[in-house]
C-alpha cells in the first residue's frame, strides 16, 4: 500500500509539472472517478497537441531564419568582395572579407540573444536539445567566410556549401520529430501505466469492500445471535415466573358466570337506552308544546296590558282593572313555579320508590358480592403484572 501511495504522488506531481491547473492529489489516482479521468486524459491530449505544434513552428522558424541569414550574406559579400588573380587583390579581398565578418557578428548580436531566448523558452524540456536559429545562421555564416577566407572558390562551391546547413536543419528537424514521437511514446507508456495503476486500485477497492463487508456481516451476525440469546433466556425465566404465579393462584369459579352476567348488564343497559330515549322525545315535545303556550300567553298578555294601560290613563275604573290584571299575572307566575316544582318532586319520589322497589325484589348476599368483588381484583392486579 505504501507503494501505490508512492507512484500516485508521484504521477500527481508530475501531471501538475505538466501545467494541470485543477486540484489534482494522490486521491484522484487512488481512488479516481470518470470525471477525473476524463479531464486528465484530456488534459495530456491537448498537451501532447501542444508540444508538437511547438516543435514544428519552432523549426520552421529555425529553418527561415538561417535562410535569410544565408541570403543576406551572399548578397552582401557579392557587393563587396571582387575576385583578383595577384596575391594582393586576394590579400585586400581577405581583409574586406574580415572587417564585413565583424560588422556582421556585432549586428547579429542582439537579436541573436533574443531570438536564442524566445525560441529555447518555447522548445520544451523534455526533448534535452535546445536548438535557436541565430546559433545555426551564426555557425553557417562562419563557416562560409572562413571558407572564403581560406580559399576563394568559385559560386558553385559557394552554393553547394549553402546546402549544408539546410542539411544539418533538416537533420535537426529529423531529430526534433523523433524526439517528439518518443515524448509521444513515454506518454502512452505513461497512459497505459495510469490505465493498469487505476485498474489495481479499482481491483483492490473491490477487494477491500469485499473484506470489510464480510467482517461486518460476520459481526453482525454474532451479535445478533447474542441478543437472541439473550431474549431467549429472558423469556424462559419470565416464563418460569409466570407458571409458578400461575400455581401459587387460588381456584377461582369459572369466567361463565361472569360472561353470563355481564351480557344480562348490557342487555338492561340497551333496555334502559330505549326508556331513556322514549323518555327524552316526549320531553322535548312537551318542552315544545310548553314553550308556544308560553308565548300565546305573553303576547296575550301584552297586547291585553297595553290596552288596559291606555284606558287606564283615561278612566280610574280601568286604572283600577289595570291593578288587578297585574297582580293575576303574578298569582299565576307563583302558581306556575309551584306546579313545576311539585312536578319535579314527584317525578324524585317516584324515582326513590322505583329504586326501593327493585332493591327489595332483590335477594342480595352481601358475603357472595364481596367474595365476587376481591375475585375481580385479583384478577386485575394479575393481568396488570404480566402486562408490565
Amino acid at each position: 500500500m505504501a507503494d501505490q501511495f508512492r507512484i500516485c504522488n508521484e504521477l500527481a506531481s508530475a501531471v501538475k509539472n505538466l501545467g494541470f491547473c485543477g486540484d489534482i492529489s494522490f486521491h484522484k489516482f487512488l481512488y479516481p472517478s470518470e470525471e477525473d479521468l476524463y479531464k486528465l486524459v484530456r488534459f495530456l491530449v491537448e498537451r501532447l497537441s501542444e508540444l508538437s505544434e511547438v516543435g514544428i513552428t519552432a523549426d520552421k522558424r529555425n529553418i527561415n531564419a538561417s535562410a535569410t541569414i544565408m541570403n543576406d550574406d551572399l548578397k552582401g559579400t557579392s557587393k563587396d568582395w571582387t575576385p583578383k588573380a595577384d596575391s594582393q587583390g586576394v590579400d585586400l579581398n581577405d581583409q574586406e572579407v574580415r572587417t564585413g565578418l565583424k560588422g556582421l557578428r556585432l549586428k547579429t548580436e542582439v537579436p541573436e540573444s533574443s531570438n536564442s531566448k524566445i525560441s529555447e523558452s518555447r522548445m520544451p524540456d523534455s526533448s534535452g536539445v535546445e536548438v535557436t536559429s541565430m546559433e545555426i545562421g551564426k555557425r553557417s555564416t562562419e563557416e562560409f567566410w572562413d571558407s572564403k577566407i581560406d580559399a576563394p572558390v568559385n559560386e558553385e562551391t559557394a552554393v553547394q556549401r549553402d546546402d549544408k546547413p539546410v542539411s544539418e536543419l533538416e537533420h535537426k528537424l529529423n531529430l526534433l520529430k523523433e524526439q517528439s514521437s518518443k515524448i509521444r511514446d513515454e506518454i502512452e507508456k505513461l497512459q497505459s501505466r495510469v490505465k493498469m495503476f487505476m485498474e489495481e486500485t479499482q481491483k483492490s477497492v473491490v477487494w477491500w469492500n469485499w473484506s470489510c463487508n464480510g467482517i461486518l456481516s460476520e459481526h453482525l451476525w454474532k451479535r445478533k445471535g447474542e441478543s437472541v440469546l439473550s431474549e431467549t433466556k429472558r423469556r424462559e425465566e419470565e416464563h418460569s415466573k409466570l407458571s409458578t404465579d400461575f400455581e401459587r393462584q387460588p381456584k377461582l369459579a369459572s369466567r361463565r358466570s361472569y360472561i353470563q352476567r355481564i351480557t344480562e348488564i348490557t342487555k338492561n343497559s340497551r333496555k334502559q337506552d330505549a326508556d331513556i330515549e322514549r323518555i327524552l322525545k316526549e320531553t322535548r315535545e312537551l318542552q315544545l308544546e310548553s314553550n308556544s303556550i308560553q308565548e300565546r300567553l305573553h303576547r296575550t298578555y301584552a297586547v291585553v296590558d297595553e290596552t288596559v294601560f291606555r284606558e287606564a290613563k283615561k278612566d280610574p275604573v280601568a286604572r283600577q282593572a289595570y291593578r288587578l290584571l297585574t297582580s293575576i299575572h303574578e298569582s299565576f307566575e307563583l302558581i306556575s313555579e309551584k306546579i313545576l316544582a311539585t312536578d319535579r318532586t314527584r317525578r324524585e319520589a317516584a324515582e326513590r320508590e322505583a329504586k326501593l322497589a327493585a332493591l327489595a325484589s332483590q335477594s342480595l348476599n352481601i358475603d357472595k358480592l364481596q367474595a365476587d368483588l376481591d375475585a375481580i381484583r385479583k384478577e386485575n392486579e394479575l393481568l396488570q403484572h404480566r402486562l408490565h
